[in-house]
């Protein structure tokens, strides 16, 4: 059964979880703080509330150290010569986007008849290039 809210429990564990692995516990250790079984550590990093509120806290954690890594970034693109590095570095910056954006315009009404004359005109053009063909 999905969880539909998290605990105390939870919330422990999360702390424990979200830890850089030198820092973290073992999940006998994770479990014996939170009062539970090593298995339910497992269950509950199955449940999709637990493992969001997991990467939001991962997230929280991280947020001090990313102005260095994004500082980063370009010199380890230059140093290595690595394009996927160099891309991340323009993409946060706003430089190199995979969204492409079409705007169109509505300029009103179609004009019919304009339109018909063109395509009379090019099937005349049409027929004169196929005259001289032959």
């Amino acid at each position: 059964m999905a969880l539909k809210t998290l605990n105390t429990e939870h919330y422990k564990a999360i702390g424990f979880l979200a830890l850089p692995k030198p820092q973290r516990p073992t999940v006998d250790e994770i479990a014996k703080e939170c009062g539970v079984h090593r298995a339910t550590i497992f269950a509950w990093r199955k449940e999709p509330l637990f493992e969001a509120e997991l990467k939001r806290q991962m997230i929280r954690n991280s947020q001090d150290d990313l102005p260095e890594l994004i500082e980063s970034l370009p010199k380890i693109a230059i140093r290595d010569g690595n394009a996927a590095m160099a891309k991340l570095a323009l993409q946060i910056n706003g430089m190199l986007t995979d969204k492409i954006e079409v705007e169109a315009k509505e300029t009103g009404t179609t004009d019919v008849d304009a339109l018909q004359k063109r395509i009379e005109a090019f099937r005349a053009r049409q027929s004169e290039t196929d005259e001289l063909r032959h």
